[in-house]
């Protein structure tokens, strides 16, 4: 997919700037041609000989050419020649930099010159990742219309644990592959997903509920957005970001509220994806003011909510295709092919609570996908995007 592609690789002042090695070797393996501009400060954690050397181009650096000739390196020129320009590492600094149109070096002259899309791999400590300036700014280039490839979570330089790190190497393959798929895929085709808990009222103050994030939902969103489809996402109450390529945003609370929206869009819908979280279960009376404590116990009659992806896989059309989700503990193949049979699913995606790294709450997972036949798929732990990626295209296989 990436075979004569133009990758421009912008590299900035990070440790994880080794990384952009392997990257460049990944990306010239396949056939990719690949040009490098790299900041001052990155140069102190990787040399341009050794980048120079994989892409087997120069590598640019500063405005003026190092040979003494009065020449100088054109970054109008080098924003034109590229497909996609990729800044990875992307440190805080050069975020906020291009964030605000700071224009202090050849990369983000560069950057501020592209015409094609901008692809920026966040990599810093877990603090500065988190932090409400760097939040912001990375808010602030999506909307210029540029792409984040979130940071992961592992071990960081700092020797601290959690979200900082760059994306593997592997994992931004994966995401290039999938936006040079765009307009050909999935291009036409109409993809609904759920994503997300449900909310079940026990009286104005509280619910029930559980610990869905809707993390993996919303980076299918995104992985099928960038495959060309126009999707439409049912999501429950998450403290995300809608993705800049979904065309149709629904929110809901409750797993009826779910029922009515999925219900709706499922008739014009291509492909329907459900990894939302759905209670199984809802308080039977919602009280109308809140419950005050006065007893040492309290009991809530409970009802069964609808089976939504039954209810949607006995509407199921012929050419349409329903992928559902299965989380287990216990007999998880077993259980997981009897739900693909029950609620008519072309795909089933399986995760266990037992592997670590896996399951609500993370940015990774690990996951088994069956159809009828079998086993389809099986991945390592890997971050929700990958995986979101191997979904599309594993759906994008079967449509084709």
């Amino acid at each position: 997919m990436l075979k004569g592609k133009k990758i421009l690789v912008g590299i900035t002042g990070s440790i994880a700037a080794y990384k952009a090695a392997i990257l460049i070797r990944l990306l010239h393996k396949q056939g990719a041609e690949v040009k490098v501009i790299m900041t001052a400060s990155a140069k102190t954690f990787i040399t341009p000989l050794t980048l120079s050397t994989l892409s087997k181009n120069p590598v640019y650096s500063a405005f003026e050419k190092p040979d003494g000739s009065g020449e100088w390196n054109n970054h109008v020129e080098l924003a034109l020649w590229a497909d996609i320009m990729l800044i990875a590492p992307a440190s805080a600094n050069t975020l906020a930099k291009c964030a605000h149109g700071i224009c202090d070096n050849l990369l983000l002259a560069t950057y501020l010159s592209a015409k094609c899309p901008v692809v920026f791999a966040p990599a810093m400590d877990l603090d500065m990742y988190k932090h409400p300036s760097t939040l912001a700014n990375l808010k602030t280039l999506q909307s210029y219309g540029n792409s984040i490839i979130e940071a992961e979570e592992g071990e960081l330089a700092s020797g601290l644990e959690g979200k900082g790190r760059m994306s593997e190497p592997e994992h931004i393959i994966s995401y290039l592959e999938g936006h040079f798929t765009e307009h050909k895929a999935l291009s036409g085709k109409k993809v609904m997903i759920t994503a997300g808990p449900t909310y079940e009222a026990i009286d104005p103050v509280r619910f029930v509920g559980n610990h869905s994030s809707g993390k993996m939902g919303y980076a299918l969103a995104e992985a099928f957005s960038i495959l060309g489809a126009e999707v439409t996402l049912i999501s429950g109450p998450t403290h995300l970001e809608v993705p800049a390529g979904v065309k149709n945003y629904i929110p809901i609370q409750s797993a009826a509220d779910l029922l009515e929206a999925s219900t709706a869009q499922y008739p014009a819908s291509d492909i329907a994806i459900l990894a939302a979280a759905v209670a199984d279960y809802r308080p039977k009376n919602i009280a109308q003011e809140k419950i005050k404590k006065k007893d040492d116990d309290m009991h809530i009659a409970l009802e069964k909510t609808a089976d939504i992806a039954k209810t949607l896989g006995q509407r199921k059309q012929k050419g349409q295709l329903n992928i559902g989700f299965a989380l287990e503990t216990e007999n998880e193949e077993e259980n997981a092919k009897a739900k693909l049979q029950n609620k008519n699913f072309d795909l089933i995606v399986l995760n266990s609570l037992k592997d670590k790294g896996a399951g609500f709450g993370h940015d990774t997972n690990k996951v088994r996908i069956y159809n009828a036949a079998g086993l389809v798929h099986e991945s390592e732990t890997e971050s929700k995007k990958a995986i979101a990626h191997t979904i599309a295209k594993l759906v994008a296989e079967q449509l084709s």
